[in-house]
């Protein structure tokens, strides 16, 4: 299976959503990297582009991180949706949906 790279400024949405998806639970760096290729069957999120972007959204407040341990015991942080993480989420959402329907305007005109 060929693996494709995220879309530009999508990750944040996908991250966000995945988290969502999590709640109540909270997910470290690696099941959110990995949920995303599972259910997307081709979008890998690097760790390069990861931990930078969760980064971002810990600093913006959209996203609360606890050290914790792994069942492999590793210690690793979890992250979980704030208030702010939904608001996000839902605006996120809505200009995603936007962007979509002109695309597809854009490439199904006659």
């Amino acid at each position: 299976m060929s693996r494709d790279e995220i879309p530009p400024g999508t990750l944040h949405l996908l991250i966000l959503k995945t988290l969502a998806r999590a709640e109540p639970g909270a997910l470290h760096g690696f099941e959110i990297a990995e949920a995303i290729l599972r259910l997307s069957e081709v979008l890998q999120v690097e760790e390069g582009s990861l931990y930078p972007a969760l980064q971002r959204m810990l600093i913006k407040g959209w996203i609360q991180g606890q050290w914790g341990v792994t069942a492999d015991n590793r210690r690793a942080r979890y992250y979980r949706l704030t208030a702010a993480g939904r608001k996000q989420l839902e605006a996120e959402l809505v200009r995603y949906a936007r962007v979509q329907t002109a695309i597809g305007k854009v490439i199904h005109a006659q």
